[in-house]
């Protein structure tokens, strides 16, 4: 019985076992048309065994990528695409560098700081007083979210001008609705506990002085 750790190293588990035997087979042909023909052969076979591949771009690429990968890249075979290397295919991509914001409000966040900064730097009247109006609409809520509760809107102008140095200034008042959350057992909504004269029964009968129930007469 042949085990695994006799055989060799398994270069792609996703493809198995028997497409690397396929791989090294060819490996072993002499004749370069007819190790073109069985390489064709393998590619559409590793089609067939991952069917889910076809739906990324390019897949046909990525096969062949993956042949040159299984015969640790020592095939001699015309690809229809480039030839992938040893040094790319273990090669790491470049960390991404983290941005670095410190916004002056943490609850406003830094993507209004820049709608700020585009709005004074806008020169249209109207457009910077647009800009203006929906940033303190943007205020409004925030503080709304955090705090569940209104805000005046001398309180929000306050914010603007230490955030914009007194340059913006809003004419409307942004109306947001607050969020109040009902009590527990009030308003009828039926979500409650159960009222305190409800019965669990359902209401079955009158209920008689003496401690007992009167059946209901038809």
């Amino acid at each position: 019985m042949e085990y695994n750790t006799s055989r060799n190293h398994l270069m792609m588990r996703e493809y198995g076992r028997h497409i690397q035997r396929m791989v090294e087979h060819i490996l072993t042909i002499e004749e370069t048309e007819k190790r073109q023909k069985n390489a064709q052969v393998i590619v559409e076979t590793m089609g067939i065994l991952n069917p889910q591949l076809k739906n990324v771009e390019d897949y046909k690429q990525k096969f062949w990528d993956h042949l040159f990968e299984i015969s640790d890249f020592t095939l001699e075979v015309k690809s229809p695409y480039p030839i992938p290397t040893r040094e790319e295919a273990q090669a790491r991509p470049k960390p991404l560098p983290y941005p670095k914001r410190h916004p002056r409000y943490t609850h406003l966040g830094k993507n209004l700081e820049l709608v700020i900064q585009k709005a004074l730097e806008a020169e249209d009247t109207d457009k910077k007083q647009g800009f203006a109006n929906a940033i303190a609409y943007y205020m409004k809520l925030a503080y709304n979210t955090w705090h569940k509760e209104l805000v005046a809107d001398d309180v929000i102008q306050s914010e603007m001008n230490v955030l914009t140095d007194g340059q913006l200034t809003f004419t409307n008042t942004p109306y947001v609705k607050a969020y109040r959350m009902q009590p527990e057992g009030r308003g009828g909504g039926g979500y409650g506990k159960r009222g305190k004269f409800q019965q669990r029964g359902g209401g079955g009968g009158r209920r008689d002085m003496r401690g007992g129930f009167k059946k209901k007469r038809y």
